[in-house]
């Protein structure tokens, strides 16, 4: 049985360093508690054999597995040039149409209207990730007239960003809804959804996915920053995506967005992941920087949930190692004894429903009596959530009757899940509370077990019930 010492969770990127079995087994033994599938370079036959595997993976090691699809989301491009590349000067005329004749020096074709009918005079257009930077200075139907302000080369079919632009299309192509459906086929845990830029985005995928999968909202946008409290609360949990959020606005704000997204979140009790570049050495050597360790030590010192390894896992040299690198930072940073105090400081107030006082007053009374474990029964891992969102010292068992609730629950804060039977009354469910407590090593003999639960059995969204309980001889409840 594997169980983790550390709170924070780990998610790897499958790719094709590692696409085998004995490679996705070893990453989850080194401590990745969530595998990504990324359908920008995944086909659905790709996509259903890797699922197969993390499944068959999940009755090897009897744990519960959580699985992240990622939507690919539009991609947006210029069109092609006469001479394949363009070198563009500071202070040229740099025209963006929609005549599809091959481009030159002075324009080029932009094969999306929705960009040439929403851009506006001083707005910009960036383009290959911001290494050159276009001004709009004039606008006419079918066509945007723009100023170069940073230089550089252009060539065929590079990436565009509009920082200022709010696009009025879906954030979900044709491909992604195809690719939604063929994932939701399979019982996937988690979407992740590319693109957002307003609450409509995420609300149009949960529709879609009604309760087959839980939706992350990628933020990486300006215009989802600026709605990023809307956009929140349609969420079921975000994911900080520092790459393209760094291209789209000034570098120098980005950890501060990251702070401000990771409270926000954990306010509201959604599951915020840290992702993009996190151990980016480790595609190419065996040992990360000291500026990228520092870098993981700040999520998990700031309560995220989880943090991700992209290219690290699925294109690197070194899979194995940067898992390994990442679970031992997170533990050590966990285990410094400045961390009880930087967590405590930054738990979160928020809006009190019943649930929520239970989850608080969960916390409080482990705290009160050191309990090492608190155990919660949850039957839609609302509960679950609610205590990770407290993030108490003690540890925090959810025990589901429902096995996709368990893996769900695999990207949550300190939260270890064990599939089992509803529980038929109080005393069952203390005595199987404790049961699990002992037999997966939380407790022992003689130590206080903290239960929370939702009175009827077999309710969702009810936690209602708060029981302390002691180990017995036999495992059980005394």
């Amino acid at each position: 049985m594997i169980r983790r010492s550390r709170r924070v969770k780990i998610i790897a990127t499958l790719g094709p360093a590692s696409a085998d079995r004995d490679m996705v087994a070893n990453l989850f033994k080194a401590g990745a508690d969530v595998f990504r599938i990324n359908m920008s370079h995944a086909s659905h036959e790709a996509m259903r054999e890797r699922v197969a595997m993390i499944r068959s993976l999940e009755e090897e090691f009897d744990r519960p597995i959580g699985i992240l699809v990622d939507l690919q989301g539009p991609k947006l491009r210029v069109g092609e040039f006469e001479a394949g590349a363009v070198q563009l000067r500071k202070g040229d005329v740099f025209t963006l149409d929609a005549n599809a004749k091959l481009g030159d020096s002075t324009r080029v074709y932009l094969p999306h209207p929705e960009i040439l009918g929403s851009v506006e005079p001083g707005h910009r257009v960036l383009i290959d990730d911001g290494k050159v930077l276009l001004r709009v200075t004039a606008v006419a139907p079918g066509s945007a007239e723009t100023i170069v302000e940073v230089a550089g080369r252009v060539s065929n079919k590079k990436g565009v960003s509009l920082p200022d632009t709010t696009i009025p299309t879906s954030a979900m192509t044709e491909k992604d809804r195809a690719d939604l459906a063929a994932a939701l086929e399979e019982g996937i845990d988690w979407i992740a959804l590319s693109f957002v830029q307003r609450p409509e985005d995420v609300i149009e995928v949960k529709a879609i996915a009604g309760d087959r999968a839980l939706v992350m909202a990628k933020i990486e946008k300006p215009q989802a920053i600026q709605r990023l409290d809307d956009i929140l609360a349609v969420s079921d949990a975000v994911m900080v995506a520092r790459g393209d959020l760094g291209v789209e606005m000034p570098l120098e704000q980005v950890p501060g967005l990251q702070k401000t997204i990771t409270r926000r979140a954990r306010r509201l009790g959604k599951p915020v992941v840290i992702a993009t570049q996190m151990l980016e050495s480790m595609i190419t050597t065996p040992v990360p920087t000291r500026a990228e360790v520092s870098d993981v030590a700040t999520a998990v010192f700031e309560g995220a949930d989880a943090v991700m390894l992209s290219a690290e896992s699925a294109s690197g040299q070194y899979p194995i190692e940067a898992v390994s690198t990442m679970d031992r930072v997170a533990t050590t940073v966990e285990s410094e004894g400045i961390y009880p105090a930087i967590i405590t400081a930054q738990r979160p107030t928020h809006d009190r429903s019943g649930g929520d006082a239970i989850a608080e007053a969960t916390r409080d009374v482990a705290e009160a009596l050191q309990s090492k474990v608190i155990c919660a029964w949850t039957a839609s891992g609302t509960t679950g959530l609610r205590i990770a969102r407290e993030r108490p010292f003690s540890a925090i068992i959810a025990l589901t009757p429902v096995v996709a609730i368990a893996r769900r629950l695999a990207l949550a804060w300190g939260v270890h899940a064990v599939v089992t039977e509803d529980a038929r009354d109080e005393r069952d469910m203390a005595d199987r509370a404790c049961r699990h407590a002992y037999i997966d090593g939380f407790v022992g003999v003689g130590e206080r077990v903290i239960v929370v639960c939702g009175v009827p059995f077999g309710n969702s969204g009810a936690t209602n019930n708060l029981r302390i309980t002691s180990v017995g001889p036999d495992g059980g409840a005394v």
